[in-house]
């Protein structure tokens, strides 16, 4: 699968399986943080309880600069080589969890719906497994475990924490995120691009408003806005390559108060994104040209806010073989699907303009279940089996990793 390798199961003996009370204490951490979802950069009881447990387990946390996440190094550097790098972010969402399960969430208008909650629980759980390990001298190399915060704020946190030396060490990185498309025990993988790049718009339009009886007399506004909203994606479709995925979706249009008055002012908002490297970095000047073209033939005034997200996630075809091998040692080929890439976008990809890494989608779907859960809804929710399936496929990787030689 996309040039990935194929280990048949019980090829590689591999230690670090999780015991059943640490299984159930994973579980009870992950359900706790559902119950107390933070929003980014505000993850303050969510680092404690990471820095605490790991604290218990013999570890050294440290915290980042703003407060927020932390990392915590596990076993000894081997001569001449660099760390691999385990990720997760630890934010939460602005929406309200409309689920009514024992452990929903406590915080009105906030809600773990994208599962950062599991990602977070499988990397703790990883590093108390290879802590073990360590101690019985069966970690090869050592490891680094990063907590990041605001992953959901454009543009990350990852960006942050990159700039505060988090990768300093690092050869390669690893990571998941929950997909409710995959059944829980299984990942979906691929080499090469497999989110999309992010960036956020925030366009004004200004002009001399009227009575809509005289609009030759006016800018009229709303259809101005009307136009951006439709003509500006058009024109972009044919100013790049197809297959670069280029797409403007709006979110938010307001323009007026009345019905018989022409507005002023005008306001959209909404996200750019694209597959590929190249025409990202393009996209703005791209953009914002075909802004100027559209509103200025309704001669309106327009004035635009082009917010950097995030690149996309390109996987490392070297990296993202080792987390196939990682799962086909634990459960065999047949937990690895092939996946395609998404328009989502994610800021591990700012770890990636350092050192290679890939990213697995970590499956959270009851096997069997046939309601359609959807990332960034109130009712999200997964099978906690996931959370063993995450921790064998990072401790797995950790063990199989022959981190590139300084």
């Amino acid at each position: 699968m996309n040039q990935l390798k194929s280990r048949e199961p019980g090829s590689v003996t591999l230690p670090g399986t999780l015991s059943e009370p640490l299984r159930a204490e994973l579980v009870a951490f992950r359900r706790d943080l559902h119950m107390h979802p933070e929003l980014g950069n505000q993850e303050f009881r969510t680092t404690a309880a990471l820095k605490a447990r790991l604290e218990a387990a013999g570890l050294a946390p440290k915290v980042l600069p703003g407060g927020t996440g932390l990392s915590c190094d596990i076993g000894s550097r081997a001569v001449g080589r660099s760390m691999l790098a385990i990720r997760a972010d630890l934010d939460a969402l602005p929406i309200p969890d409309v689920k009514t399960v024992a452990y929903r969430s406590t915080v009105a208008n906030r809600a773990h719906a994208c599962g950062h909650d599991v990602h977070t629980t499988t990397v703790l759980g990883a590093g108390l497994v290879l802590a073990d390990l360590d101690r019985q001298g069966l970690l090869p190399n050592a490891v680094r475990l990063i907590f990041q915060p605001a992953e959901e704020v454009l543009p990350g946190g990852a960006a942050d924490a990159v700039e505060a030396g988090i990768l300093d060490g690092v050869g390669r990185i690893i990571a998941v995120h929950c997909d409710p498309r995959v059944d829980a025990g299984k990942i979906g993988l691929r080499a090469g691009p497999i989110t999309s790049a992010c960036d956020r718009l925030e366009i004004t339009l200004d002009g001399p408003g009227g009575h809509t009886a005289r609009p030759h007399l006016t800018t009229d506004l709303v259809t101005a806005a009307a136009r951006v909203a439709t003509d500006v994606p058009a024109v972009l479709a044919r100013r790049v390559d197809a297959r670069s995925g280029l797409s403007v979706t709006w979110g938010r249009i307001e323009a007026g108060h009345a019905p018989n008055v022409i507005p002023q002012h005008a306001e959209l908002s909404g996200t750019v994104r694209c597959l590929d490297l190249p025409t990202w970095r393009e996209a703005p000047d791209l953009v914002h040209a075909a802004i100027d073209e559209v509103a200025t033939l309704h001669r309106a005034k327009s004035t635009v806010t082009y917010v950097r997200g995030v690149p996309p996630v390109v996987n490392d075809p070297a990296v993202a073989e080792l987390l196939h091998d990682a799962m086909t040692a634990r459960r065999g080929p047949y937990a690895i699907e092939d996946t395609e890439q998404s328009l989502g976008g994610e800021d591990f990809s700012w770890y990636l303009e350092h050192v290679p890494g890939a990213m697995a989608r970590l499956g959270v779907r009851t096997p069997g279940d046939t309601r359609v859960r959807d990332l960034h809804a109130g009712d999200f929710d997964v099978d906690e089996r996931c959370i063993e399936s995450g921790v064998e496929l990072f401790t797995a990787a950790a063990l199989l990793d022959a981190a590139p030689q300084h």
